[in-house]
């Protein structure tokens, strides 16, 4: 096991260079075993949620090659097996084999994903898109067992604009007879990303990135290179990081249009902001309260409430937050009050929080991972010590976040226990 210590009040300034998206790879990597010739895909980050996707392969006999931020994968000799509970239990993600392992080979055998215990999250309108494309589906004591004589394209309406269910319908259908169309599609840039990956692929995809998408089935996939986009969720941590305490901090390599509803948000609150082509510089500033409420893209996301709940600490007055997405996403409020906060819980889906407040470091836990990032903020904030635990959360989602925060002035370490 892992902890961070990090000793707080230390101004943040220099460069960040953002790493790709998280999001995005987990998606990439099991849609890669579509295609029936080695694939590159570039910009992976280094956490551990690739490594874990990275087992997966290799247990289902995948050629597997890293170099550096580049991965090779060839799966011209998969073998489709069940895949245990003790690996596919170790990320959300899993599910993408679900539906990669469905659309090529139209028989699929695994237990139910794992990841942060963050809400329900089922994977009931995934299983609706199998069902819709002709698929039969299985399931005892968590275990799935999916097949289909033959998936046939068919019109999906989702019941909720979910980026899983969007990225798995995507990847079941591609190589299905037909025409499928999914309708109340998610927007978020990551499906954006995955499908520009099938379609370098060979795949016939459009509207990604609206509400309708629309795929045409092709029988085979070609081997291709693709880059993954950068992290929009990384970025906007660090972003929250230099509003707080950047003198200034400069955040490289971005897409700011892919946080625009952060940006804006502080912009609205008093923060000195400056946004470029590729990056954006920030500075902390007194702010204001404000309120923010969590919805799919472009609206604020459900994984920077948590970071941004720490912000929300340090702004004069009262603001409201409302998590649209999850209803298990306020572990870190408790360990926030611990810090000296003075935050309420109205129910699961909202909260208030009054400031200014005064943090002091004190021994907290990242209970998943976004809560996590929200506790490294609030200990870089904080007067004295403060000790995470249970940080492997934070490491299956920020690269190099150690390094990258010591390299711009803070004074932090991870040890083991």
């Amino acid at each position: 096991m892992k902890e961070l210590i990090i000793h707080g009040g230390k101004q943040l300034s220099g460069k960040v260079k953002i790493s790709g998206a998280k999001n995005s790879a987990v998606a990439l990597i099991p849609a890669a075993l579509l295609s029936d010739e080695t694939v590159t895909i570039d910009n992976i980050p280094n956490i551990s949620d690739i490594d874990a996707l990275n087992e997966i392969l290799k247990y289902l006999n995948a050629d597997v090659k890293r170099e550096g931020e580049t991965i090779y994968i060839d799966s011209s000799h998969i073998q489709n097996k069940e895949v245990p509970r003790e690996i596919s239990s170790k990320l959300r993600a899993s599910y993408y084999f679900m539906s990669a392992l469905l659309g090529k080979y139209k028989k699929v055998e695994m237990y139910f994903p794992g990841g942060c215990s963050i809400g329900a999250r089922p994977i009931d309108q995934t299983l609706k898109a199998f069902r819709a494309l002709g698929a039969t589906v299985v399931e005892k004591d968590n275990r799935f067992s999916i097949t289909a004589e033959r998936l046939v394209g068919a019109s999906i309406s989702l019941d909720m604009a979910s980026v899983g269910a969007t990225i798995n319908t995507i990847l079941a259908s591609v190589r299905a007879e037909g025409q499928t169309v999914i309708y109340n599609a998610a927007k978020e840039p990551e499906i954006v990303n995955v499908a520009t990956f099938l379609n370098n692929m060979g795949a016939r995809i459009e509207g990604a990135g609206t509400s309708t998408i629309k795929i045409y089935g092709v029988s085979s996939l070609k081997g291709c290179f693709h880059e993954v986009i950068p992290d929009r969720i990384e970025a906007g941590t660090y972003v929250i990081m230099g509003a707080l305490l950047g003198n200034p901090l400069r955040i490289e390599g971005i897409i700011p249009e892919h946080i625009k509803s952060l940006t804006n948000k502080l912009e609205q609150m008093g923060s000195k902001i400056k946004i470029e082509a590729d990056a954006i510089e920030i500075e902390a500033s007194d702010l204001k309260a404000d309120a923010i409420k969590t919805l799919g893209y472009p609206g604020f996301p459900t994984d920077l409430q948590q970071p941004f709940t720490a912000l929300l600490t340090q702004c004069d007055g009262t603001s409201s937050v409302e998590e649209n997405l999850y209803e298990n996403r306020f572990g870190n409020v408790p360990y926030l009050n611990d810090m000296g906060a003075k935050i309420d819980i109205l129910d699961k889906t909202n909260i208030l929080v009054t400031g200014k407040t005064a943090l002091h470091g004190t021994k907290v836990k990242a209970t998943d991972l976004r809560a996590g990032a929200c506790m490294v903020i609030a200990g870089l904030v904080a007067d004295g010590k403060t000790t995470v635990l249970d940080v492997e959360h934070v490491l299956r989602g920020y690269e190099n976040i150690v390094t990258k925060l010591t390299d711009i002035g803070a004074k932090i370490e991870l040890k083991e226990i």
